[in-house]
């Protein structure tokens, strides 16, 4: 029997280098993104996520490093490449007299492969929308039509930047599930978010990215299972206790607190909540409550780059 051989990525990103200035934005950055999958760049502001979507789109140059999209140059091949990908920028910015279908119509018009409105105001929620001025739109629904206009050509890759960032949970939750659907369907997907629970939740696999390298890349599942955090317990305790004393206790990997909270880090958890429960009472202190969990992308983060990626 033949050897199977391996489909190349529909992306392919090979030692990406980026200056401005002084600032070295992006530093050897390499990665691949497999046909159907949905694929997450996870890091905080600043960490080079915009600019390297940016070079994929061909808007911008790169300094170094070798760039493919869907067998493309993007540098070189900038006008083919944007009839076979979909982007939805972080903030789109739209004539405030312009109506929700006159923008999809408008938008079509620039591209050789096209679906009908119709479709994509039905599959958006906009169809009761149709007729109204974008400046009228909530800002759920400029996102959704953001969203629609990134698939006006049938794209075989989309590029979305940060697509919740600013909306509340509702809409957020909303936004998630249409990329869901594009999962569903097989479509290439590449998500730049900031939000732990975006990527574990919507991802295949995820990079996390900061100060512009990639310092972590698989599914989510394997980033945790190679994590050393162990498993992680929240408590809430009677009285304030001293992080340093947590942090010796048999089992415990390592220990914060915020708010009130302390979140500990246990391998093996049993161990760690028997030493707990034996320091608590020698303190004469009380546990209030404990929440046992998995480590998160969250822990990953805060192990590979010594921070927490809400303090980045």
């Amino acid at each position: 029997m033949a050897a199977s051989v391996e489909t190349p990525g529909l992306v392919r990103v090979e030692s990406l280098e980026k200056r401005y200035g002084d600032v070295r934005a992006l530093r050897g950055v390499t990665f691949e993104i497999k046909k159907g999958e949905v694929f997450g760049l996870l890091g905080p502001n600043g960490a080079g996520k915009t600019t390297t979507i940016e070079i994929l789109e061909g808007l911008r140059q790169p300094d170094s490093g070798r760039v493919s999209v869907c067998g493309l140059d993007p540098a070189r091949e900038s006008a083919q490449l944007k009839q076979r990908i979909g982007a939805q920028l972080q903030d789109t910015v739209l004539p405030d007299k312009i109506r929700v279908e006159e923008a999809l119509n408008l938008f079509q018009s620039f591209y050789e492969r096209r679906t009908p409105a119709i479709m994509l105001l039905d599959r958006f929620g906009l169809a009761e929308k149709r007729h109204t001025f974008f400046e009228h739109l909530s800002g759920g629904q400029k996102q959704r039509l953001s969203l629609a206009l990134a698939l006006v050509n049938d794209p075989e890759l989309v590029l979305l930047d940060e697509p919740t960032v600013g909306l509340d949970a509702s809409v957020r939750r909303d936004i998630y599930a249409l990329i869901e659907q594009f999962r569903s369907e097989k479509r290439t997907v590449l998500l730049t978010t900031h939000y732990i629970e975006e990527a574990e939740r919507l991802c295949d696999r995820v990079a996390i990215i900061d100060r512009g390298q990639i310092v972590a890349l698989g599914t989510p599942r394997e980033l945790v299972e190679r994590s050393g955090h162990g498993t992680r317990l929240e408590i809430r305790l009677a009285q304030p206790a001293a992080v340093e004393e947590l942090k010796k206790l048999d089992g415990v990997l390592d220990c914060r607190e915020t708010d009130g909270s302390y979140f500990l880090h246990a391998q093996p958890p049993a161990q760690a909540i028997v030493a707990l429960i034996r320091f608590l009472e020698s303190r004469e202190n009380t546990l209030l409550d404990l929440h046992i969990s998995p480590p998160s992308l969250e822990d990953v983060f805060v192990e590979m780059t010594g921070r927490r990626l809400s303090d980045a």
